[in-house]
């Protein structure tokens, strides 16, 4: 039986019936006989009306489909026999019949498969698909061999070209089309001069494209492209070529399409794409991939974003290596989150979570640029980098779309940045690339588009192109950019549009020297505010992220506080999804006194901490405490007596003080303590014989001694409840 391997993509593409692979037991041979002939007749019909458009496979589609012209007249004559069935059917023929049948779907598998693959898969599949037309020309002669023709009563002229077909199949040899292999060597050789740094010639290309494959449109290039992904997509890495050779391919194809075809078929196309809103939704998916589903494990604690050098501490806490180092370098020397102080500085490389994080990057297609700084640890991700061939490739599309993007028409630019957004969503390479071309002044003018589809596709394109480090300098220096983006942000023509220019301030926050200046662009702590308060949930997501960035800068206190980012961080402590987040933003705000302050003067601050406290994720719950801790330290004895005062405060406590994350539990500690002092009494854990002493009874924040240390337990006498 021939090998399904070459059927499985088309299996995956469309799920071929049962009786595709299973031979029919209990059907009459006259029965048998009417599927056989319905069959074989569909097959030589679908071929003759499909045989002039066939690119590749022609010669082996016309010697397999002559071969069942043979077991139709067969079929046919033993159908017109007067005599009865059951009587000229022997039963080798009826098993014979049977695997035939097998046959047939097997045929009907491969020939529509040559129908409706891409050009370029075909070609590149070439060896192997003519190796399974030779395996069912094996299976007809081994068929023929056992087939009983005497036993059958046919004419003799048909019983000659059974016999005919028998000794053909019997000869038969694999047969590889010359010219199709000339053409996929040539193929290869286009490649094959990007992998060499060489640009192919353009009229080279055109005569092979256009006049060879017949690949004579942007669509027809478009629908090349999807179909190759589709395999690197649906073969999950077990294909050939590989998934880096055939990424390669693809670049080859979509440089040829804009430099053979421009971009007006594509610009009719992305119109009747908008009206039909067929590309809802698209963008956001993207963006909440990158921003929303990473596993919280894997973001560093500082930054939030995907870590991409994780590196431990001192205090065995994880953190990406730039975020920390830099860090260090502002003085500090303390965990940033755990409040310890530092024994050293040396930086720990993470290896195991680091090869985590880059096989769920594999996984699930995401971009994760490698550490700058040459780790020998990067094995993985260098097996992952793209190929020379694409990056060179991907380089000369980025140049005819900047050049499209700077002299084109209004949709032709809307085109080029869309193509340059998925360029730039996958790899650092073409991240870079696409920057140091020159594509951020021409994306930051179309960022003011009244042409929605063009403003989304900009504004994105640039979020893709800030996940770069460098290129968050070269966004923020670009005259205007930052101020087109919060305009975005702000007046955006869609949804996602707005939604995506939260994120790219999030993205570009992450520098440190960025927050202050982003937090003083005038309405952009305000929009981020408005989204976090009447956004979608991706959208408060954004805003909350970007919001909790530019807490971490000291000197935005004052702003978070007059934009209103205060009380829409207080109102999300309530929102699923980004309550997490509004409490660490909160926790940082309120270090400062007149943030603890305006934390304290908000009314459902203490509330919405308290309850997170209650029901909230672990990293929830130790992100309020956290917050209530600070509030008692920096807002004095009217914010800290509204703290503890707070119903059910000392039994969240002992709760967490036992259950919590280890952060939560010193802060819980340190929380408990400040209770105590002010309530002058003893805080109890029923039947645990453990509690706590604190030294000091005065009521008064002022006298009350702070420590970020955690409070050592000391064993006191317990009452058994």
């Amino acid at each position: 039986m021939a090998s399904a391997a070459v059927f499985s993509s088309l299996r995956r593409r469309r799920t071929p019936s049962l009786e595709a692979l299973l031979a029919p037991v209990e059907l009459s041979e006259e029965k048998l006989l009417v599927i056989l002939t319905g069959i074989s007749s569909e097959l030589i019909s679908t071929f003759s009306l499909n045989n002039k458009t066939m690119s590749f496979q022609r010669k082996n589609s016309r010697n397999l489909v002559r071969k069942i012209e043979v077991f139709a007249v067969l079929l046919e004559c033993l159908m017109d026999s007067t005599s009865g069935i059951s009587s000229i059917l022997p039963s080798t023929a009826v098993l014979c019949f049977k695997e035939l049948y097998l046959v047939l779907y097997r045929s009907k598998i491969l020939l529509e498969y040559c129908l409706q693959s891409s050009k370029l898969w075909l070609l590149l599949q070439n060896h192997s698909i003519s190796g399974h037309f030779h395996d069912l020309s094996q299976e007809i002669s081994t068929l023929l061999d056992v087939l009983p023709l005497d036993g059958l009563n046919l004419p003799d002229d048909v019983v000659e070209q059974v016999q005919l077909i028998k000794k053909q199949s019997r000869k038969s040899k694999l047969f590889i089309d010359r010219s199709d292999e000339t053409l996929r060597l040539k193929l290869y050789s286009f490649l094959n001069e990007f992998e060499c740094g060489y640009i192919p010639d353009r009229f080279q290309l055109y005569s092979f494209f256009v006049e060879k494959l017949g690949i004579r449109d942007a669509r027809s290039g478009r629908m090349e492209i999807e179909f190759l992904e589709e395999q690197i997509a649906n073969h999950d890495g077990d294909i050939e070529p590989t998934a880096s050779v055939l990424n390669g391919f693809v670049a080859l194809t979509r440089y040829c399409r804009f430099l053979l075809f421009g971009f007006e078929e594509d610009e009719v196309q992305m119109r009747i794409r908008k009206h039909k809103k067929l590309k809802k939704g698209l963008l956001t998916q993207e963006i909440a991939e990158t921003f929303i589903t990473i596993p919280k494990d894997f973001c560093c604690p500082i930054s939030l974003d995907l870590m991409r050098d994780p590196v431990i501490i001192s205090t065995g806490q994880t953190y990406d290596r730039s975020s920390i180092s830099r860090w260090m370098e502002e003085g500090h020397c303390t965990c940033p989150k755990t409040g310890q102080m530092l024994v050293h500085t040396k930086l720990v490389p993470n290896r195991a979570l680091r090869n985590l994080i880059m096989q769920w990057c594999s996984a699930h297609g995401f971009p994760c640029d490698p550490p700058e700084h040459g780790d020998p640890c990067c094995d993985i991700i260098a097996a992952t980098s793209p190929s020379k061939a694409t990056v060179e490739a991907n380089k000369a599309t980025a140049r005819v779309l900047i050049q499209e993007l700077a002299n084109g028409s209004e949709g032709a630019k809307t085109i080029a940045a869309r193509e340059l957004r998925l360029l730039a969503k996958n790899g650092k390479e073409n991240r870079a690339y696409v920057a140091e071309a020159g594509a951020i002044p021409h994306l930051k003018k179309l960022l003011s588009s009244p042409d929605a589809v063009a403003q989304e596709n900009s504004v994105t394109a640039m979020l893709n192109l800030s996940i770069y480090d460098k290129n968050k300098s070269r966004i923020i220096d670009e005259d205007g950019c930052l101020e087109s983006i919060v305009r975005v942000l702000k007046f955006g023509c869609t949804t996602e549009a707005r939604e995506n220019a939260a994120a790219t301030l999030f993205s570009l926050s992450a520098v440190h020297d960025y927050k202050k200046r982003i937090a003083l662009e005038d309405g952009a702590v305000e929009a981020l505010a408005g989204l976090l308060r009447e956004g979608t949930p991706r959208g408060k997501k954004d805003a909350v992220t970007a919001l909790f960035n530019l807490s971490t800068h000291t000197d935005n206190c004052v702003r978070m506080i007059d934009s209103g980012a205060v009380t829409a961080l207080v109102g999300a402590l309530g929102c699923e999804g980004v309550a997490e987040e509004a409490a660490g933003a909160l926790a940082l705000i309120v270090r400062q006194p007149i943030g603890a302050e305006a934390v304290g003067n908000e009314e459902k601050a203490v509330a919405g901490l308290i309850g997170m406290m209650r029901c909230g994720t672990p990293r929830a719950k130790e992100n309020a405490v956290a917050a209530l801790l600070e509030l008692c330290r920096s807002g004095g004895a009217a914010a800290a007596e509204k703290v503890l005062k707070a119903p059910a405060l000392a039994g969240l406590l002992q709760t967490l003080l036992f259950t919590g994350t280890k952060r939560a539990r010193r802060k819980a500690a340190s929380l408990a303590r400040v209770f105590q002092r002010c309530e002058n009494a003893s805080l109890h854990y029923g039947g645990l014989g453990v509690g706590y002493a604190f030294a000091g009874n005065s009521a008064t924040s002022r006298e009350i001694s702070f420590s970020s240390e955690y409070v050592m337990p000391v064993p006191v006498s317990v009452p058994v409840l």
